[in-house]
């Protein structure tokens, strides 16, 4: 490029030389127009016209050429680097691949590790959540609760008052309570002979001045019979003024109330069914071991009742020694916690409550509540047995009593009721013995 503008300068500078001598007049030259110069028909006209115009042209091209020498220099500068770059940095093929895999992995675990990071955060925001709104809920379960002890606190400065009516007689028992006048039926203390301490029961006493002392009450299934040999010992479920509740008295109380003296005392075991009948079961001189003896059950001879004497035991026609293995009279009291019944195994687990058991039963009223009364092997658990509350001589093993209650009253009394027919009852345990 810059040997192409050399020869230009030389052939215009030739030019210029030959027409140096040479000056431009009207004679020589058409003057059309004094504004547009001089129009000759020799090359003078280029030369005058490169007088006037070639310094700013010199110095335009200079300017050019250096702008394109600068070009030049920089294409050179330009070749040079790139040819340093590909012979310092040569690219290995082979392992490109691998480092590329191995960045887009460390990338995509970091991405993984970020998203775990957000669940975590996530995950925490839901269980600040949750435990604010536990929070707030027990700030006003507080604020409740204090509230609360605020009314209680406003009772409390008001002398305080037993909502449970206790009668004010006593007695040995209640048909001594009614012999003193008692004609209402309720809560009463009682203090047997040889106890130390008093202890309450519910009497039931009717018009007529028979007081019944009750041990056993079944109504509904509320109590859970299924306890160990102390609970059975001491009584529990709870006694009520109006005997709506379920409850045990207790062995020991049992105890100290048919042995305080030799006046005798009956049992009577009263029934109701599902459909709303009712039956009853009669036993002359009942009485309880002392715990030593596990609380023995004894009594002389069944009285009479449309119930059935179950504590007889019952042939179920499964072996010919049913009757007498499942008979009540003479055995001792068992619980899953203490086994003293004729079986191999434990009646009293099995059946899931206290009784005295032979080997098994024939009469439970201790059993598990049945609603309906009908029940199966199934629904009797893993075990399979009778274990509900029954009285096989009034309705079958597999049939549950909605009511049952067990009382005591002086066997005296009890023969009254029976018009005198009772007198002749002969004590002790008749022929069986202790079996």
């Amino acid at each position: 490029m810059k040997l192409k503008f050399g020869k230009w300068v030389s052939l215009l500078a030739f030019l210029f030389s030959t027409c140096t001598a040479y000056v431009a007049t009207r004679d020589n030259c058409c003057i059309l127009d004094e504004r547009f110069g001089n129009y000759c028909p020799t090359t003078c006209g280029i030369a005058n016209f490169l007088n006037t115009y070639q310094p700013e042209t010199d110095r335009d091209l200079q300017v050019l050429e250096n702008i394109l020498q600068q070009i030049s220099n920089a294409s050179a500068l330009t070749e040079e680097l790139f040819r340093q770059i590909r012979t310092v940095h040569v690219p290995d093929q082979s392992t490109q691949p691998n480092v590329v895999t191995t960045y887009a992995q460390k990338s995509r675990d970091i991405i993984d590790e970020i998203i775990r990071y957000e669940n975590t955060i996530v995950a925490h925001e839901n269980t600040i959540q949750f435990l604010t709104e536990i929070l707030i809920s027990n700030h006003d379960k507080i604020a409740a609760l204090k509230k609360k002890t605020a009314q209680l606190e406003a009772q409390c400065q008001q002398p305080c008052q037993d909502t449970v009516q206790i009668q004010e007689l006593t007695g040995r028992d209640c048909q001594d309570i009614a012999n003193k006048g008692a004609r209402q039926s309720g809560l009463y203390f009682i203090k047997p002979q040889k106890t130390k301490e008093q202890f309450l029961v519910y009497c039931e006493i009717d018009s007529s001045g028979n007081g019944w002392t009750i041990i056993q009450r079944r109504l509904d299934g509320s109590e859970d019979f299924r306890k160990n040999w102390i609970q059975y010992k001491e009584g529990f479920g709870h006694l009520s003024p109006n005997d709506q509740t379920e409850f045990w008295l207790g062995n020991e109380k049992i105890h100290l109330i048919t042995t305080q003296s030799t006046v005798p005392y009956a049992l009577r075991i009263e029934l109701e069914d599902w459909s709303g009948q009712t039956s009853y079961a009669d036993y002359a001189h009942f009485k309880l071991g002392t715990e030593a003896d596990k609380y023995r059950l004894m009594y002389s001879v069944f009285v009479g009742g449309d119930a059935g004497d179950a504590f007889d035991g019952f042939d179920f026609g499964d072996d010919p020694s049913d009757k007498f293995f499942t008979s009540h009279n003479g055995m001792q009291f068992s619980t899953y916690d203490s086994d003293n019944d004729k079986f191999d195994g434990n009646c009293a687990d099995q059946d899931g409550s206290g009784w005295w058991m032979n080997k098994c039963h024939a009469g439970h009223l201790n059993g598990k509540y049945y609603k309906g009364g009908d029940y199966t092997v199934k629904d009797a658990g893993p075990a399979g047995y009778d274990n509900g509350i029954i009285w096989v001589t009034w309705h079958s093993r597999w049939y549950s009593m909605k009511k049952a209650s067990m009382k005591l009253i002086p066997f005296s009394r009890l023969a009254a009721l029976e018009g005198g027919q009772a007198g002749g009852i002969k004590q002790g345990l008749g022929n069986r013995g202790d079996i």
